[in-house]
């Protein structure tokens, strides 16, 4: 058969690409038509073949339309490659090798990200010449071919670094083995971007720790002590990042060099360059959580304090300082509203949160400082005190309005270390707050917002001393000073006292029923004045207030003060408004505080949460006729807002459930293919069977059906939280409609069995459901569980010897002793007990 001929471009098309190229690349184009007209040509099979040829060949054009080329090609090849003709898989591989080597540093940039994505898409061992390749660029000693060659590869380490320490079919050693001597033989180049590239390489190594890189520790060791004092700031920010990597791995291998890495970190940590010095601040919270020699640290620890309090000071280019000038009069702009992410509801002793609302800001030096020092903290505790209170006492006593900066990072250090030193800080603790509470009207805003982070780092030790007047009547120094921070003008004081008034609430509780309506009345004036971005905040206080003080909350004074705004918001925000997200969850806190006094208030919102539920559910599939986009937030959000009526309102809720299609519209969100929408729903279904069983009657067997099939393996590893909430659901069920539920008993028992099993990487949560629904249904049906109990019972029994003592316990304690009556030996056992023991199992019928 004769080859088939070596595909050429055709002259025509070519041009009409090139031009296509062009246009997509000017500022001045009509994107969305080029983006057209790229996805016509993209139907043509060998359309990546033109985009190769354009990058690898068109000499004749710009640098700026071949790398457009190139960046076209790489992402088609990230969704069809797979797919395209062996042929043309083939001709686009040969044009790109050549590139490693080309002389424009943004065409070498560009085929090093093309051929990353080919990697991934077809494994090392389906290129067998790109190894050849780079091999021959790496030993070239031309710059260009070397750097090309480098730089794809540390995008391949950074991609799929485990495709390089493979054994690969032909080829006698890994590929790790061949490139590994010529990254450390680069840290000796001449070349800033040959030494970066390597180092950089090897990093994305350390966490896998390959034999290769383990076997060549020493080498590599050598070669970073060198590079420590590269004069190219990017290298010595590598190393850095590689000691702290190796600190977390395997700090075994620096044991011998920790007193010289230790010093070489002091002073990068005072590096002038601000990201160096960040990498090297890592070290020290590494260093501590990883128990390495913490004797040694102990040595450096009074300068390593005073180069992280030097730190935490703002620089003059913190973004902070700009924002800290807006005040409440500016609209907030959309970039400044921090994206928002509901927890669905979990039922369990230890949910997950992450209170650390620092995400969405820039990681920085002043920040990793002050974290690092409260772990330092936690590690030495009072150890510390000697050291750093003097440093923050001189600062504090600075005067004059250009040391502010140094005041305000005397105020974060106390912040920092509230947890780790409060034994030795305790005794001094309402001379702190003394000092602390007037700073709260300091005329610099960043330092009034710095004092109320930092008061409530103490709020838990605050309220522990309220016991005697003086303590009381420091509590309530501070929460008058943060209440009336609430009201300041600057935003950034806004949203710090009203997070650190949120703590306080969750630490204080009842202690602030006392205060309510002066609490309510400074929330919801806040209510009336903030922005977008800090009225999310507030709807959280408020919901925290609710949770706090629960049913104190439910006098007409105080709802005459608290509800009338958020029933004005509630109406004035349409069913597709994002800003509903918070409201409906501040809702949530408030219906289950109020109890049966939210049934006021209760129709409207439950008529309302059904709408979106519906709407949402008709835009999945239709968003035309719905009128709105699909967006599961707003389900999760109305499906927590119903079970939190549903806690409050008890048994009411049957007046507003019996005439609506709850039931059916709860039977689909269970089916839904979103985990946390079924999480929700089936948090929902066990509300409801608590209070309303009859209700569910009518889809009981298939609700259930649905819910066992969450605890099945392979739903498992989808997600936990949600199985955890199902397993939950089935056993409020089966206490209520105890023998109707035995038709799915042995499903059920067959999927809680091997969750009972002892393995770590299961969430306590859901051993814990296990188990007490397990209990449960031994309980109404121990004829159907009782024979099979030789299977589980010592699990089962461990697990439930670890959940603390609640009605939920006693009831899985009744389905113990339930199928235990029916074994012929329990006659025996019962004999031989002490009649007092006797005595507290007649409460179980026993």
């Amino acid at each position: 058969m004769a080859a088939q001929p070596a595909w050429q471009p055709k002259e025509e098309g070519l041009r009409e690409i090139c031009t296509l190229l062009e246009q997509h690349i000017s500022p001045t184009s009509d994107k969305s038509r080029i983006w057209q007209q790229l996805q016509h040509y993209s139907q043509f099979p060998d359309f990546n073949n033109y985009l190769a040829f354009i990058f690898a060949r068109a000499e004749g054009k710009s640098v700026e339309i071949r790398q457009a080329a190139g960046l076209l090609l790489k992402n088609n090849l990230r969704s069809a490659f797979k797919s395209l003709d062996p042929t043309y898989q083939q001709y686009i591989k040969k044009e790109l090798l050549p590139c490693l080597g080309a002389a424009d540093r943004h065409i070498r940039s560009t085929v090093g990200t093309i051929i990353s994505v080919v990697v991934q898409q077809g494994r090392i061992s389906g290129w067998p010449e790109l190894l050849q390749g780079l091999v021959q660029c790496l030993d070239s000693n031309d710059p260009n071919h070397m750097e090309g060659a480098m730089d794809a590869l540390s995008k391949i380490c950074e991609d799929i670094p485990q495709e390089l320490d493979m054994d690969i079919p032909g080829l006698g050693e890994r590929p790790i083995d061949v490139f590994l001597p010529r990254f450390l033989q680069f840290f000796q180049s001449p070349h800033a971007s040959l030494r970066k590239l390597s180092l950089g390489s090897i990093n994305q190594f350390i966490m896998l720790m390959p034999a290769a890189l383990y076997r060549s520790m020493d080498k590599f060791l050598q070669g970073l002590f060198v590079l420590a004092h590269d004069s190219v700031a990017e290298v010595r920010k590598l190393v850095c990042a590689a000691f702290v990597q190796l600190t977390e791995v395997q700090p075994s291998v620096l044991e011998p060099h920790l007193r010289n890495i230790t010093e070489f970190m002091l002073q990068a940590n005072k590096d002038s360059d601000d990201e160096v010095a960040l990498e090297a601040c890592e070290f020290w919270s590494t260093y501590c959580e990883a128990q390495v020699n913490l004797e040694l640290l102990r040595e450096f620890l009074e300068r390593i304090i005073l180069i992280l309090l030097t730190n935490m000071a703002y620089a003059d280019d913190d973004e902070s300082l700009i924002e800290a000038e807006e005040d409440d009069s500016l609209p907030d702009r959309e970039q400044d509203l921090k994206p928002r992410f509901h927890t669905s509801r979990f039922h369990g002793s230890d949910e997950v949160t992450d209170d650390d609302d620092d995400s969405f800001n820039v990681w920085n030096l002043r920040k990793c400082s002050a974290a690092s020092l409260d772990v330092i903290s936690n590690v030495y505790g009072d150890d510390i005190l000697p050291a750093l209170m003097p440093l923050v006492q001189a600062k504090l006593s600075m005067s004059g309005d250009e040391n502010w900066k140094e005041r305000e990072a005397a105020v974060l250090a106390l912040g920092a270390i509230a947890e780790g030193c409060i034994r030795g800080l305790y005794p001094h603790l309402s001379e702190m707050v003394e000092f602390l509470v007037p700073l709260l009207d300091d005329k610099f805003p960043l330092i009034r917002s710095i004092t109320c982070w930092t008061l409530s780092r103490f709020s838990k030790f605050i309220v522990q001393g309220i016991g005697n007047q003086k303590g009381l009547e420091q509590f309530t120094k501070v929460l008058m000073g943060l209440l009336q921070r609430l009201l300041d003008t600057n935003k950034r004081v806004q949203e710090a006292a009203c997070s650190a008034f949120a703590t306080l609430e969750e630490e204080a509780a009842d202690v602030l029923v006392p205060h309510l309506e002066t609490i309510l009345q400074h929330l919801m004036c806040a209510f009336g004045r903030y922005q977008r971005r800090n009225l999310r905040i507030v709807y959280d206080a408020i919901g925290t207030l609710a949770d706090a003080v629960g049913e104190e909350l439910n006098r007409p004074g105080y709802l005459d003060i608290l509800m009338p705004p958020l029933i004005s918001k509630w109406q004035q925000l349409s069913n597709s408004d994002k800003d509903l997200f918070p409201l409906l969850e501040c809702f949530t806190s408030i219906a289950q505080a109020l109890g049966t006094g939210f049934s006021q208030f209760a129709e409207p919102v439950f008529q309302r949460c059904m709408i979106i539920i519906q709407s949402q559910q008709l835009a999945k599939v239709d968003p035309a006729s719905a009128g709105v986009q699909y967006d599961k937030e707003f389900i999760v959000c109305s499906l927590d807002l119903l079970s939190g009526l549903t806690e409050g309102l008890g048994s009411m809720i049957e007046n507003l459930v019996a005439q609506s299609n709850l039931r059916d519209l709860l039977l689909q969100c269970c089916m839904d293919d979103a985990p946390d929408i079924r999480q929700s729903a089936f948090a929902l279904l066990g509300d409801l069977a608590r209070v309303c069983p009859q209700y569910l009657h009518p889809r009981l067997s298939e609700l259930v059906t649905i819910a066992a099939k969450q605890l099945e393996t392979t739903q498992l590893i989808e997600s936990i939280s949600v199985a955890n909430n199902a397993c939950w659901a089935i056993g409020e069920l089966a206490v209520k409609v105890r023998q109707e539920i035995s038709p799915i008993v042995m499903n059920v028992i067959s999927c809680i069995v091997p969750i009972l099993q002892p393995a770590e990487s299961l969430h306590r949560s859901l051993v814990e459901n296990g188990a007490i629904t397990l209990g449960r249904l031994a309980w109404v049906c121990p004829e159907i569980v009782s024979p099979h109990m030789e299977h589980f019972i010592q699990q089962w029994c461990i697990a439930l010897s670890m959940i603390r003592d609640d009605i939920e316990k006693e009831d899985a304690f009744r389905g113990l002793c339930a199928i235990m009556l029916r074994d012929e030996s329990w006659e025996q056992f019962l004999s031989a007990l002490e009649p007092s023991e006797k005595e507290k199992l007649a409460k179980y019928q026993i």
